[in-house]
């Protein structure tokens, strides 16, 4: 007769051999190349799974999808297909659409092979291609493309490299990097860090908690804000609104728009052309306002503030931290 100890013993057994089995993945791959001419637009859809996007020939489109499919449950059930026989439905009919230059991936018309499948993708285009590409869960890099891109991710790092024209990226948790944009550049991130190199235009930089650093080449208005983290941005040929809850904020650049940088808590620190003509407007609530110009003041100054003209004025550049120090050199 078993003890009760020994019924737990073979119960947890079990429960082990049926969580594997449960979580068990199947895996499999389609391939396919699409013959096309002039400009390409692609449209990636994908539930969960990864996408790499580069260019290739000028006359065609390479698809390869990686599959994978698990069970959902702890005794091995998946509903009225199983993992394998999603598997071998996917690979002969793979989710690639195409109506002459357009081209869809990713999309499933039965939901019961959407259930517990992620399709990963890798896909060459020719470079003047314009690209919007989703993907559920999974990390997105799209790299040489000359049109428009439009990348998302709802939980995942997105890298963007080498684009010649406007860029939006967005994810719910995860980094964005972004190096060689010729264009506007849009990123926004839940939760973690935005890098932005070589941005020939303007940039709109948000992230709920992680640093920002950006380096502009050409002129565009610039926002980076960050619930926590630091802020460091050089090369600013425009406006700027910088903004952190907490920490430091570092721009080096020509105000030739208005300036407003804020923090909670952090320094700040600011550096112009010798020659840069501004209206002041500089204040801590613990800490020093240092300035290197000439500065004609208006009213009172003290350590904690400081309000006047610079080179006889101009655009305004406004600071303020909750406790830190302010210097503009």
């Amino acid at each position: 007769m078993l003890s009760l100890r020994g019924v737990a013993v073979i119960f947890v057994a079990a429960a082990a051999l049926s969580a594997g089995s449960a979580f068990a993945a199947s895996e499999g791959s389609f391939q396919k190349t699409l013959k096309v001419t002039g400009l390409v637009n692609l449209e990636v859809d994908t539930g969960s799974g990864s996408v790499e996007i580069r260019t290739g020939s000028s006359s065609e489109v390479s698809v390869t999808g990686r599959i994978r499919a698990h069970n959902n449950n702890w005794f091995g059930g998946s509903g009225s297909v199983s993992p394998e026989e999603k598997i071998r439905r996917i690979e002969a009919n793979p989710p690639i659409q195409q109506s002459g230059n357009d081209i869809r991936l990713g999309h499933l018309e039965d939901p019961e092979l959407r259930r517990n499948v992620s399709i990963s993708f890798e896909i060459t285009v020719p470079a003047n291609a314009r690209v919007r590409s989703r993907s559920g869960s999974g990390s997105q890099s799209v790299s040489g493309i000359q049109g428009t891109t439009d990348v998302e991710s709802g939980s995942g790092d997105v890298k963007i490299t080498d684009i010649g024209s406007t860029v939006r990226a967005s994810t719910g948790s995860g980094s964005i990097d972004a190096d060689h944009v010729n264009g506007n550049l849009r990123a926004k991130t839940g939760s973690g860090s935005i890098r932005a190199m070589s941005i020939a235009g303007g940039l709109e930089a948000e992230t709920g908690s992680g640093s920002i650093h950006m380096e502009q080449t050409a002129p565009g208005a610039v926002k980076a804000h960050t619930g926590s983290g630091d802020i460091e941005l050089a090369g600013v040929r425009g406006s700027l609104d910088a903004q952190t809850g907490s920490g430091g904020i570092h721009a080096d650049g020509d105000p030739k728009g208005s300036w407003s940088v804020h923090t909670g808590s952090g320094t700040v620190e600011l550096r112009f052309p010798s020659d840069a003509s501004y209206d002041l407007d500089a204040e801590t609530s613990s800490g020093s306002v240092s300035v290197s110009q000439p500065i004609t003041v208006q009213g009172n100054i003290s350590k904690k503030q400081v309000k006047g003209k610079v080179r006889g004025g101009g655009v305004p550049v406004e600071i303020r931290t909750g406790s830190g120090s302010v210097e503009i050199l």
